[in-house]
């Protein structure tokens, strides 16, 4: 009986700890929208509110939101932007001497990339 309570146990915390997602990973909500989840937060968010975090709690400066690239000379490794084009938004970051999609550089869920904006941002 001892056993059967110990394997059971370990059972149930090998279930509880895999049904935890992975920071950065995309699910639908029930009402259809793409969310993300914040494991630091451990909740659930909209992929811009996910993004809007990311950049405050990233060490290096944000650009906030804009349609323009700032001068590439003020521009540091790690920095963030919101890039805003007509089909929406995107958070890029500067990583290796130039701006790239935020995903790019972080490798949360794939889904980010098709997200907004951020399938145009090379275009």
């Amino acid at each position: 009986m001892k056993t059967l309570f110990i394997f059971m146990l370990c059972f149930i915390i090998t279930n509880v700890h895999a049904a935890a997602p992975e920071h950065g990973f995309v699910n639908k909500s029930d009402s259809g929208t793409l969310q993300a989840w914040n494991a630091e937060q451990n909740e659930w968010s909209d992929i811009d509110l996910f993004w809007q975090n990311f950049a405050k709690k990233n060490k290096a400066k944000s650009w906030g939101v804009a349609d323009t690239y700032p001068n590439y000379g003020e521009v540091n490794e790690f920095d963030t932007l919101v890039i805003e084009l007509k089909q929406g938004t995107c958070l890029m970051q500067f990583y290796h001497a130039r701006w790239r999609r935020a995903n790019d550089v972080q490798r949360w869920d794939d889904a980010f990339n098709e997200y907004s904006a951020c399938p145009y941002v090379f275009d």
